[in-house]
């Protein structure tokens, strides 16, 4: 069985030190940071279960700390610790999502049961022993990364609740290999997983396909065909590329949807149906329901919780490592074992549209092509045929981003310096030096 971690903040060295023994002695495992930043600095290292806060710290204090992780992690509860509590702070920090607000002085007893209570309503007193030491529900997703280790956290839980779920990603992210991860953790593990993408199959055998026919219900129906529904009765069935599915026959699904039975084609009496829909898609729904080519009604059918995979980008590493791993091990005369340190920064820097059928093309051309344990950036370059991304110094990018802020903020104000000093916080002395170093004209904003 797992320990829970608890990430402890305060700028007050002697009542961290406190704390953090109270909490050892309890059974936690304890990381302690000093200030908000350094805590922000940490969280993707020790990964957290719980985080307890002071509230009035130097710099960053506590609600900053906490709009900071709930935006990166939002499943992560928060304690927060204050010796200036009121009724309204209080109820402020409720409603932004705190889990709970301590004033000082409190006793051990009250701050335990409040960690408890954090554990259960969160659901990690069973989800992270399950995710620790069982992997086999997640045994198709290889990733090393903080960003992909909290979306599996946050779906395995959704797999408990056996709700709909829509996956939002690009196409080659592995939006399958999530469904059937959920499946997987879910109550219906047992039970058929079921797949189809709906932009592969043509408008006219849809219906058929996942609803169903009899034998002579159309020209060429020689049999009886069981559709895709009934086939994924008690277990999951999942919908991919969502977006694609033809206006008119949205309007079939969602009525399924809303009354659990479907009718094959050529029947009149409908059959029950019993299964989970996980949907996923590339396209912005928000978007295709402005335009009328998605229906908000299916959509706020299937969105129950929404799962966003994140870019290739940002687990680029892992995945190409495996993929060099999955090589080795299919074939005796790859002789890779690794990349080099140059390679790899060539690989994070890539672009990826093709997502991670693009990077497996890549990663297979340069295990062919090797003639050494250690893959060379040329290969890698020569692979990804010149499309790479620059990555700037951080001083240039700096001053890109600085520039890039003040245009857009001028542009805003339409040159109006006073305006744009008090937006961006800087008194309009500061502000026109800024202006000055990238050579920007207030009276070039004023008739944009």
């Amino acid at each position: 069985m797992s320990q829970t971690k608890i990430l402890l903040i305060d700028d007050d060295a002697s009542l961290l030190r406190l704390l953090s023994i109270r909490l050892t002695a309890a059974g936690y495992v304890v990381e302690t940071a000093s200030s908000g930043r350094q805590a922000l600095g940490k969280m993707p290292i020790c990964q957290p279960h719980l985080i307890i806060t002071d509230l009035r710290m130097e710099g960053m204090d506590g609600m900053a700390l906490f709009d900071e992780v709930h935006a990166r992690y939002p499943s992560l509860p928060v304690i927060i610790l204050t010796a200036h509590g009121s009724i309204p702070d209080a109820v402020a920090a409720t409603r932004k999502g705190v889990f709970s607000y301590l004033t000082k002085p409190f006793d051990s007893k009250q701050l335990l049961d409040n960690i408890n209570a954090a554990q259960r309503h969160s659901g990690q007193s069973q989800s992270d022993d399950v995710i620790s030491d069982d992997q086999t529900w997640r045994r198709g997703i290889i990733t090393a990364s903080p960003v992909m280790d909290e979306l599996l956290k946050q779906a395995w839980r959704m797999a408990q609740a056996d709700v709909s779920i829509l996956i939002q990603s690009e196409s080659g992210t592995g939006k399958e290999l999530l469904a059937q991860a959920i499946h997987a953790a879910g109550p219906r593990a047992e039970k058929p997983f079921v797949a189809i993408n709906c932009a592969a199959i043509p408008e006219a055998l849809l219906e058929s396909e996942l609803f169903g026919h009899r034998k002579g219900a159309f020209t060429g129906a020689d049999r009886n065909h069981i559709g895709l529904f009934e086939t994924a009765n008690s277990g999951t069935l999942f919908l991919d590329e969502i977006g694609d599915m033809p206006l008119e026959f949205q309007a079939k699904l969602l009525r399924v949807l809303q009354e659990g039975e479907v009718r094959p084609v050529g029947v009149t009496q409908p059959i029950p149906v019993d299964v989970r829909i996980i949907s996923a898609t590339h396209t912005d729904l928000e978007a295709a329901i402005e335009t009328r080519t998605f229906r908000e009604d299916l959509y706020y059918r299937l969105n129950v919780v929404m799962l966003e995979l994140p870019v290739l980008a940002d687990r680029c590493e892992d995945i190409a490592n495996h993929f060099l791993s999955q090589l080795q091990r299919r074939s005796s005369s790859c002789v890779a074992r690794s990349f080099s340190r140059e390679a790899m920064e060539l690989l994070m820097a890539a672009p990826w549209p093709g997502n991670i059928r693009q990077l497996l093309n890549v990663v297979e051309q340069v295990a062919v092509l090797t003639t050494s344990p250690l893959v060379s950036a040329s290969l890698v370059q020569k692979a990804l045929r010149g499309k790479t991304k620059e990555v700037l110094p951080l001083g240039e990018a700096q001053s890109q981003f600085e520039r890039d802020y003040l245009v857009q903020i001028m542009q805003m104000t339409r040159g109006n310096v006073c305006q744009a000093a008090r937006l961006a916080r800087r008194n309009r002395t500061d502000f026109y030096k800024l202006l000055h170093r990238h050579q920007l004209e207030p009276a070039l904003f004023r008739h944009s």
